[in-house]
């Protein structure tokens, strides 16, 4: 791909890719692989990574390699975490993106990797990587707001762990990619920033409560608002 990448949207699943895509033009095609750029727009391409924090980072990191975007936006759905004041459909920017559950779980608390000795990045200070000042800058006027959000491999289907995410890390919501897109971009010096736009509520599974038309709508939204900001 000879066209240069201005800002990159990383999104996980195939219907936040559709979603998004389907807000610039319905005909964009979608049966590409992961990790393949779509444009949207004149500056605005997107990638779907997959699921989790592992397809997140290496999928970032093949295109930082290969055709590295001026800025990365990790983008996608979370779910709202209990006292963070968050709505289904809200749109936030992760004041800071937090590694939740790396570490080990004792019978006295959780111990993160950091208080063990083992850093997850240089300058881990266990608050969580923050988004490049001049991207948060210029996406907070498109959104609702901002709040620390975690990023965990097991989602919180239960009210005593969503408790726990919430009391531990501060944060108000929580997903499975945005600290590992951010830490492959610190890695690569390229600016990078989450955002969340909530689908469901975390706690009990069988008590959640979800809109993923609504999430949906609403990301596509978002995704269409940032072809209209100017980064530089």
């Amino acid at each position: 791909m000879g066209d240069s990448i201005e800002t990159l949207l990383v999104l996980a699943a195939a219907n936040e890719v559709t979603a998004v895509s389907h807000a610039f033009d319905d005909r964009l095609a979608m049966d590409v692989p992961e990790g393949t750029p779509i444009r949207l727009s004149e500056l605005l391409w997107t990638i779907q990574s997959g699921i989790g924090k592992s397809n997140a980072a290496a999928k970032t990191a093949a295109v930082l390699a290969t055709n590295p975007p001026k800025r990365v936006i990790s983008l996608g759905i979370a779910g709202a975490l209990p006292g963070g004041g968050l709505q289904i459909g809200d749109a936030v920017l992760a004041s800071r993106s937090v590694f939740a559950d790396e570490g080990v779980d004792t019978p006295a608390g959780f111990i993160d990797c950091r208080s063990m000795g083992f850093p997850i990045y240089a300058g881990d200070d266990g608050e969580g990587l923050p988004p490049d000042q001049a991207v948060r800058d210029r996406l907070l006027p498109v959104l609702d707001g901002e709040r620390v959000v975690a990023t965990v491999s097991v989602c919180s289907g239960r009210d005593d762990l969503a408790e726990r995410i919430r009391r531990r890390t501060g944060a108000s919501a929580e997903s499975m990619e945005g600290a590992a897109v951010l830490l492959a971009c610190m890695h690569a010096g390229v600016p990078a920033a989450e955002v969340r736009v909530i689908s469901n509520t975390a706690g009990d599974r069988e008590h959640q409560i979800w809109d993923i038309g609504r999430a949906m709508a609403r990301l596509g939204e978002v995704a269409r608002s940032f072809s209209d900001i100017d980064f530089d």
